[in-house]
C-alpha cells in the first residue's frame, strides 16, 4: 500500500474564493509559490517555479467548480512524479460542520465566522515513506495554513516563506 499525505483545514471563507486561491495563478502565487502559471482548463499543464531552476509541473485532472481540483505530477523531484494532489472543497456553518464531522471540532470551535469550507487535502501515491515524503507532509501542511491566510486575510506565506511564524 503506497502512502498517502492527508490533512484537513477549515477555512473562515467561501468555498468560491477558496477554490479560486486554488485555480487562479495569481492566487496560487500569493500562498504556494510566486510565479506560478495556471489555466483552470482540464488536461492544462500548471507550472510552480521554486527558485534554482527546480520548478513541478502538474496536469490538472480534474475541475468541478467550488468542490473539487485536482492535479498529477508529471515533473519535479523523482518522488513527486506519478502522484496525485487532491483538495476537495466542502462548505457549510458551524452547526453543519460539527454534526458532519467532530472530529475537527477544534477548528469548529475556533472559527470566527459562522460560515466555512472545510478542505479535505490528499496527495496520494508515494512510493514510500521516506524522509522527503515526510518533509512534504510538514510542508504541505505549512501551505495549507498559508492558504488558510490567504482565504481569511488576503496575505499568505507562499515559498519560501511558508516556514515563517505567522503571529
Amino acid at each position: 500500500m503506497m502512502p498517502n499525505i492527508n490533512h484537513a483545514v477549515l477555512i473562515g471563507s467561501s468555498a468560491e474564493r477558496v477554490y479560486h486561491a486554488i485555480t487562479n495563478q495569481e492566487q496560487l502565487s500569493k500562498w504556494w509559490t510566486p510565479g506560478a502559471k495556471v489555466v483552470a482548463t482540464l488536461n492544462s499543464i500548471a507550472y510552480f517555479p521554486f527558485g534554482n531552476g527546480y520548478s513541478k509541473e502538474m496536469v490538472v485532472t480534474e475541475l468541478k467548480p467550488f468542490e473539487t481540483v485536482r492535479w498529477y505530477c508529471i515533473k519535479g523531484a523523482d518522488e513527486w512524479i506519478g502522484t496525485d494532489v487532491l483538495f476537495q472543497l466542502i462548505s457549510g456553518n458551524k452547526e453543519s460542520m460539527l454534526s458532519l464531522y467532530p472530529e475537527i471540532s477544534g477548528q469548529i470551535e475556533q472559527m470566527k465566522t459562522e460560515d466555512a469550507t472545510l478542505v479535505i487535502f490528499r496527495h496520494s501515491n508515494w512510493k514510500s515513506e521516506t524522509l522527503m515524503f515526510a518533509e512534504c507532509n510538514y510542508t504541505w501542511g505549512r501551505f495549507l495554513r498559508s492558504l488558510q491566510l490567504l482565504c481569511e486575510t488576503g496575505k499568505g506565506h507562499p515559498w519560501p516563506h511558508q516556514h515563517e511564524i505567522d503571529l
